[in-house]
């Protein structure tokens, strides 16, 4: 079952890190070359942020996917909005997202120990 505040709370920061580095690549080349990087480090660390809350091992991997690909999609849609990647990015870079978000989900349910869903 998926902590949903936790899931909230993921996305959230995940979401406002990803306009972030959204705002200083559209300004900034040398940010926006880090996109990809950049991008799936960000819905890394919102999986993690969940996996850490999540009280067993499908919630960490579904949970860190979902916060990772959302978050990523939001970022993505505004940096193609602002015509700085192509349209196969919103797909191709969600996806990737998601499964790094997995990932991180992964590693926050190893290094959170026994946490619970209510923790």
């Amino acid at each position: 079952m998926l902590n949903m505040k936790a899931l909230q709370n993921a996305t959230i920061i995940g979401t406002v890190l990803q306009l972030a580095m959204v705002a200083g690549g559209h300004y900034s080349p040398a940010v926006a070359a880090l996109f990809a990087v950049g991008g799936m480090s960000i819905s890394l660390i919102a999986g993690l942020i969940y996996g850490l809350r999540a009280g067993a091992w499908g919630s960490a991997l579904l949970g860190g996917a979902l916060a990772g690909g959302i978050c990523a999609l939001i970022g993505i849609a505004v940096s193609f909005a602002l015509g700085d990647v192509p349209a196969f990015i919103l797909a191709f870079g969600t996806l990737s997202s998601a499964v790094t978000g997995l990932v991180g989900g992964a590693v926050g349910k190893l290094i959170g120990g026994t946490r619970t869903a209510s923790a």
